[in-house]
């Protein structure tokens, strides 16, 4: 025979069992009741002993051993004198109008993040989709709650697309903020130009902003002007990866036109690797084309300059590196140089400050990854909150 310590498992210490109604194979129901000796009006919080009449409601609680749970539970409704209107017992763990217990909705959280796909979890709990997204999402929120710290001391920032507008046609951008000391993504806010990040009330809430020391960004102009109001006493540093990829889209211009449009190339993959990593045989076969290309040449040869320059050790040393290889950019007679030129020294601080900390944005790149994995496993979405919550919890 049930006890009452049954309820304790339900995590419903408030409620006494009265007897089991029904026991089958793949459920079971339970009536109980609440044995308080009075009850506060939610309106006034004036003590009640009257009671006024008694409502049943039908509860479903988290499964035991794949066995659905029902409880049918007797309601005292209350009448205070001072309101002169009745009210309905609360019972802890059993939010008002809810016809699930929070036990179960903590479940149906657990049940989506281990099964593959939100209609298996339908299917094993009985219960219908709405309730599932709802649930599951308000669980998510909850969690996210829990992240009270101020802004860490290094912040990276990215974007990614997010969907594509359908009424006009254009790709709207999430972007994400990742701290560095923590390893998760702290906020996840829609839009990327400093009008919408600004505004932004979750993003505003965040209290912090001015213990923030580094802030690593790609080449993005806007997400510079961003961090430099933003984070007011924070160091801008650029990514490395995306200084150097400037380099490779140039090489990759010039092979073009050489070579053409052809993917399977071999040629094509030895331009972009870095010397230091290529077999020495390899690289006297690379020298050799590029003798027969003098503009690849030029171009491979500044991509290389710039490798070398971020294997240097100290800023005193890499300002005279940079400043050098800048005028020999400026001597160039190759446009597309000389427009990089100008980059580069627009970026000059934010490229130097590297040899301060070493700071890259590959973590903020690997949860980037993360978020389109979130996104093709849902197939995209449409509710923007709801994916914000998912991808914060997921890193958490």
């Amino acid at each position: 025979m049930l006890t009452n310590e049954f309820t304790q498992t339900l995590q419903l210490p408030e409620l006494k069992i009265i007897k089991c109604l029904r026991t089958g194979k793949l459920d079971s129901e339970f009536e109980l009741e609440k044995t308080s000796q009075f009850e506060v009006c939610p309106k006034c919080a004036t003590r009640s002993w009257t009671i006024y009449d008694h409502v049943w409601v039908r509860i479903k609680d988290a499964p035991i051993r794949d066995r659905h749970i029902y409880l049918k539970i007797k309601k005292r409704r209350f009448y205070c004198k001072k309101c002169k209107k009745p009210f309905t017992e609360p019972v802890a763990g059993i939010r008002k109008g809810f016809r699930t217990t929070e036990r179960f909705r903590k479940h149906i959280m657990w049940c989506s993040d281990n099964f593959s796909n939100l209609s298996q979890v339908q299917r094993q709990l009985d219960i219908s989709s709405s309730l599932n997204h709802k649930a599951y999402y308000e669980q998510l929120g909850l969690q996210i709650k829990t992240i009270q710290n101020e802004w860490a001391t290094t912040i990276g920032i990215d974007e990614h697309a997010f969907r594509k507008n359908k009424k006009g046609g254009y790709r709207e951008f999430a972007t994400i903020f990742v701290e560095y000391s923590h390893k998760r993504v702290r906020e996840l806010a829609l839009g990327r130009s400093p009008g919408e990040l600004f505004s932004n009330e979750k993003l505003m809430a965040i209290p912090g902003r001015e213990n923030v020391k580094n802030v690593i960004i790609d080449l993005s102009k806007t997400y510079h002007r961003f961090a430099s109001d933003f984070f007011p006493n924070a160091k801008i540093v650029a990514d490395r990866f995306h200084v150097m990829r400037l380099f490779n889209n140039i090489v990759n211009q010039y092979r073009k036109n050489c070579t053409g449009d052809k993917r399977k190339n071999p040629i094509r993959k030895l331009l972009l690797k870095r010397s230091a990593d290529v077999d020495p045989h390899v690289r006297r076969a690379v020298n050799r084309w590029l003798d027969e290309n003098p503009s690849v040449q030029e171009v491979y040869y500044y991509k290389e300059a710039m490798h070398r320059f971020y294997r240097i050790k100290g800023m005193k040393h890499a300002k005279r590196v940079l400043i050098k290889l800048t005028d020999q950019m400026a001597l160039s007679n190759l446009p597309e140089i000389k427009t990089l030129r100008k980059t580069i020294c627009q970026w000059r601080n934010e490229i130097l400050q590297f040899f301060e900390n070493g700071l890259t944005n590959g973590r903020t790149e690997g949860f980037n990854r993360v978020a389109k994995l979130i996104q093709r496993n849902a197939y995209g979405f449409r509710n923007f909150e709801n994916y914000r919550r998912r991808l914060i919890y997921r890193t958490m």
